[in-house]
C-alpha cells in the first residue's frame, strides 16, 4: 500500500511540474493559419471581425455555426443581406451551393475568401481557382486592385504566401475581374448572378491579423470588402469552427483545444496506463515453495521391513506383511479375511477383477503362510512377489 502511494505521489508531482512549466513558461507565437473570428494568433480574424460593423455599417456581425444549406433553409435570411467566408478551403457539397446559388440570384451577395473552391461552384459561374507547380513559387508577388481608385503604387506583398494560387476565369460574361497579381493573373473577381453578386478571392491571409494590423496591407482588406454594399451581414464560421460556439463548448472539447491543457491531458492518461501495469502488480512478498510432507509412516515401515529383512527374521516380516495385506484387504473391498477357503478367493476376484486362477494362487500362498510353523526368505519373496503383482493390477 506504501510502495502504491508512493507512484500516485509522484505522478501527481510530476503532473503538477508539467504544468506550472507550460503555464510560466513564455508562449511561442502561432502560426497556424486558423482564420477564426476568435483567434487573436497572427492568423486568426479576430481583429476583421471586430471592425467589419463600421464596414458595412451595421451594428454588429451575425455570425454563423450551420452549414450553408441548413442556415439558409432553417433561417431563412430576410430581405437582400451578405454573406461571409474566410478560411483555408471552401467545403460545400451540392445542397450548400444549390440554396448559395438561389441566395444570391435573389439579390445577396456572396463573398468567399479561400485558397479551395469547389469546381462545382466554380463551373456555374465561370471560373476555376489553379495552383501552380511548386517550383514556380514566389513569396514576394505582389497584388493589387485594378480599380485604379483602389490601387496602390507599391502593390501589396502576402509574404506568407507562396503566389501559387489564382483564377482562371472560363466564362468571361458577367465577371469583372477585380484583382490581380504582378504576374497579370486575377486572385479577386465579381460575377454578377442573377439579382446578386459572388465575390470571389484566392487570398484568405490578406485578412487575418497580421496582416490587417501591418500598415503596409492594412488597408487591403477593407478595400476589399468594400465592394459589399451596407447590408445585414453574416460571417461563416462554421467552415473553421463547426457547429459549437463558446457556450456550447464542453470541458472536454475546451481542455483539447489548448495545447497545455491537451498536453496535461495525454500526460494524465499515459500516466495512468504506467501506473495500472507496473504498480497494479501483486505487492505482497514472494510466497515461498513448500515442499510436501512427507509420509514419515510409510519410511518407518521400509525402515523396519529392511531391519527384518537384514536379521533374516523372514517368518516375522512374512507374517506382518501378510498382516498388514489382509487388513487391506478388508478395508478397500469390505472383505471378511477370517478364513481364506474357495468363497473368498472367489469374492476377492469378483471385487478385485483379477482374474480367478490369480485369485486362487494368491489365497493359497496366503493360507499355506499362516499355517507353515517356519518361513524362509525364498517362501517371503514367493508371498511378496504375489501380493505386489495383486496391488499393481487393481491400482
Amino acid at each position: 500500500m506504501l510502495k502504491r502511494n508512493k507512484y500516485l505521489l509522484v505522478l501527481l508531482a510530476t503532473l503538477t511540474a508539467y504544468i506550472l512549466f507550460e503555464y510560466y513558461r513564455p508562449k511561442p507565437i502561432d502560426w497556424t493559419p486558423t482564420y477564426e473570428n476568435d483567434d487573436k494568433i497572427p492568423f486568426g480574424t479576430k481583429v476583421l471581425y471586430a471592425l467589419l460593423p463600421d464596414l458595412v455599417q451595421q451594428s454588429s456581425i451575425k455570425t454563423v455555426r450551420l452549414p450553408v444549406y441548413n442556415f439558409l433553409t432553417e433561417s431563412k435570411p430576410a430581405g437582400r443581406s451578405n454573406y461571409i467566408v474566410v478560411c483555408r478551403d471552401f467545403n460545400a457539397d451540392g445542397n450548400d451551393i444549390k440554396q448559395l446559388l438561389s441566395y444570391v440570384r435573389n439579390g445577396s451577395n456572396v463573398f468567399i475568401s479561400a485558397y479551395g473552391i469547389p469546381d462545382s461552384l466554380g463551373s456555374v459561374l465561370g471560373f476555376k481557382a489553379e495552383v501552380k507547380d511548386p517550383t514556380l513559387s514566389d513569396t514576394t508577388l505582389l497584388q493589387n486592385f485594378v480599380n485604379p481608385a483602389l490601387r496602390q503604387p507599391k502593390g501589396y506583398n502576402f509574404f506568407h504566401d507562396d503566389g501559387r494560387n489564382f483564377l482562371v476565369i472560363t466564362a468571361k460574361q458577367h465577371i469583372t475581374v477585380l484583382g490581380r497579381n504582378a504576374r497579370k493573373e486575377p486572385v479577386f473577381i465579381k460575377v454578377q448572378y442573377g439579382k446578386g453578386q459572388f465575390f470571389i478571392h484566392n487570398l484568405p491571409l490578406a485578412f487575418t491579423n497580421y496582416y490587417v494590423l501591418s500598415p503596409k496591407t492594412s488597408a487591403y482588406a477593407f478595400k476589399a470588402l468594400s465592394y459589399l454594399p451596407a447590408l445585414p451581414t453574416y460571417w461563416d464560421e462554421y467552415q473553421k469552427q463547426g457547429r459549437f460556439d463558446e457556450e456550447q463548448q464542453s470541458i472536454f472539447r475546451y481542455i483539447r483545444s489548448q495545447p497545455a491543457l491537451n498536453w496535461a491531458y495525454y500526460l494524465v492518461v499515459f500516466g495512468l496506463i504506467f501506473y495500472a501495469i507496473f504498480a497494479g502488480k501483486r505487492t505482497q512478498r514472494i510466497i515461498p515453495v513448500m515442499e510436501p510432507l512427507q509420509n514419515t509412516s510409510l519410511d518407518f515401515v521400509k525402515t523396519i521391513g529392511r531391519l527384518y529383512f537384514q536379521q533374516g527374521d523372514h517368518e516375522n516380516l512374512t507374517r506382518k506383511k501378510i498382516l498388514y495385506f489382509l487388513a487391506d484387504l478388508r478395508e478397500r473391498y469390505g472383505l471378511n479375511t477370517t478364513v481364506l477357503d474357495k468363497e473368498f478367493a472367489e469374492t476377492l476376484a469378483r471385487k478385485s477383477g483379477i482374474s480367478p486362477s490369480e485369485a486362487n494362487e494368491l489365497v493359497r500362498l496366503l493360507r499355506d503362510a499362516q499355517k507353515s510353523i517356519s518361513l524362509s526368505e525364498f517362501d517371503l519373496l514367493t508371498l511378496n512377489g504375489a501380493i505386489e503383482r495383486f496391488k499393481h493390477q487393481t491400482v
